[in-house]
């Protein structure tokens, strides 16, 4: 069990695709390992740059997490309470009518982030800088997202762990892509997925053994077992 008195609480932060989800869907028995380890006493946090609307549509009940933190970061949703926070402005509507304009398919729009396929790279790069727009471009495996300067997984994970008073100390983080890398970087514990990019598994603690979900419940089992909460988590004072 996670929640023996005098240990600290062990928080799961996950990505959504290729790292729980496959093709976008979450095996049964990843969300029955999800369930055993909130069980246990752990917290679960989702991070991914899915829009909620999309993610409640194809995903688990996503009130099997404590926090999910959606839109690459820009979006926080609190599952018990069904609040929806919104940590930056709409995108551009002239931003995105420029896009559509200059042939930009397929193009999703949230609300903070833009979204569509790496071949569209140069025109989206060449449409913020015409437009003087401070906005970034974040790669995600085939996929680029356009959000605010500043926002990220890490930005959203680091206000979930404080509204939920958790520290990034014992969180293990999972991920497989490049936008991965910004909430990966401030947990105390950071894995990668088999199927995981060379980037991702370069600058992790551990690799596993298994892709997508089945790694995902590689970890659980572990921790669970008590293997990896002893090799990197270690007690507070």
């Amino acid at each position: 069990m996670l929640n023996n008195p005098g240990m600290p609480t062990i928080t799961l932060a996950c990505d959504y695709d290729e790292t729980l989800a496959s093709h976008g869907q979450v095996a049964r028995s990843v969300v029955e390992a999800l369930t055993r380890f909130k069980t246990s006493g752990g917290k679960l946090i989702l991070v991914t740059g899915r829009e909620l609307e999309d993610l409640a549509k194809v995903g688990p009940d996503l009130r099997l997490f404590d926090f999910v933190v959606v839109e690459n970061g820009a979006v926080l949703y609190r599952p018990e309470s069904g609040q929806t926070q919104v940590l930056a402005s709409p995108p551009s509507q002239p931003f995105v009518a420029k896009l559509r304009e200059r042939g930009v398919r397929p193009l999703s729009v949230g609300r903070s982030i833009v979204a569509t396929v790496q071949q569209h790279a140069r025109v989206v790069r060449q449409t913020i800088a015409k437009m003087g727009l401070d906005l970034e471009i974040v790669p995600n495996r085939s996929s680029l997202m356009v959000l605010p300067r500043g926002l990220n997984k890490g930005t959203g994970l680091t206000l979930a762990l404080q509204e939920l008073s958790l520290p990034a100390e014992n969180v293990i983080g999972v991920g497989d892509a490049e936008n991965d890398a910004s909430f990966l970087d401030m947990c105390g514990t950071a894995v990668a997925v088999a199927n995981a990019i060379p980037l991702i598994k370069a600058s992790a603690d551990w690799v596993t053994d298994q892709p997508r979900g089945a790694g995902v419940l590689e970890i659980i089992n572990r921790v669970l077992s008590g293997d990896l909460y002893a090799a990197r988590i270690s007690p507070l004072p």
